[in-house]
């Protein structure tokens, strides 16, 4: 079994998200870490911290995916921003063009740095290039709400059925997360697998949002698929490990802090 986690993803030159906060996940679950990177997004902080968004060459992607699948072979990979239909596209041939044991899929919807219709664009050449080859999908409230086409989730019952809905574009196993965003004291996740609702839940902590922490629940599972542990479980180590990184979080002069695990 390889110890190798493999990402494809953007950067976010702050540190908090993106490939950085992946890699330093992989590393802190013991595995070997590898990115591409997809797009660079960089804040401007003379703007209100807006995203400033620019997309890798399409034919550079695919380079970075030969290097890096030729060199180790790894079988589990996480897929975070992908930011263009083109650069989904490129990603979703190279993952197709091989056996994975596990593709787990962080679904960054709307690019802040795109037009409406171009975002649009992207979201649909997600949700039908690839979502059907997913393992896991880990969406939270904005995005699973989009990806089911409903209006609001407000309640488990509500996360419940965007899970299944979800499901039913193609993933195995649908996460969406509840986070700060749905009401009451704890942070809760829905998972199916298909069949069974399995609810996760852990104390809420504050009523900001972290910078990175999607990033590193899928990056974390993605380290513990790459051990060997099964999914659920994988799952559940990710979600603890999150929890405590938005504990540890650490303030920068950015207006939002990031998750941190310290000397761990």
């Amino acid at each position: 079994m390889s110890v190798v986690s493999y990402v494809i993803a953007g950067s976010e030159a702050s540190g908090g998200a993106g490939i950085q906060a992946d890699l330093r996940t992989f590393a802190q679950l013991g595995t070997y870490g590898v990115g591409t990177i997809t797009c660079i997004v960089s804040f401007d902080p003379n703007n209100g911290w807006s995203h400033r968004f620019v997309p890798v060459e399409p034919a550079v992607i695919a380079d970075q995916i030969e290097v890096a699948t030729v060199a180790h072979e790894p079988d589990v990979v996480k897929i975070g921003m992908l930011g263009t239909p083109a650069t989904i596209s490129t990603v979703a041939a190279a993952l197709a063009a091989r056996k994975w044991r596990d593709v787990v899929v962080d679904p960054v919807l709307i690019c802040k740095g795109q037009e409406p219709g171009a975002a649009l664009d992207t979201d649909n050449a997600l949700r039908s290039e690839i979502l059907p080859l997913a393992t896991v999908v880990t969406p939270n409230l904005f995005e699973a709400a989009t990806l089911a086409g409903m209006d609001e989730l407000a309640s488990i019952d509500d996360l419940a059925e965007a899970a299944r809905r979800i499901h039913d574009l193609g993933p195995r196993v649908v996460v969406v997360k509840g986070g700060v965003g749905l009401p009451g004291d704890e942070a809760i996740d829905i998972v199916f697998d298909g069949t069974e609702v399995t609810v996760l839940r852990a104390p809420k902590v504050g009523d900001e949002r972290v910078s990175g922490a999607g990033c590193v629940f899928a990056a974390a599972t993605t380290a513990e698929l790459t051990k060997g542990v099964a999914v659920l479980d994988a799952i559940r180590t990710a979600k603890q490990f999150t929890h405590d990184g938005i504990v540890g979080r650490l303030a920068s002069r950015a207006p939002f802090d990031a998750v941190w695990h310290g000397s761990r």
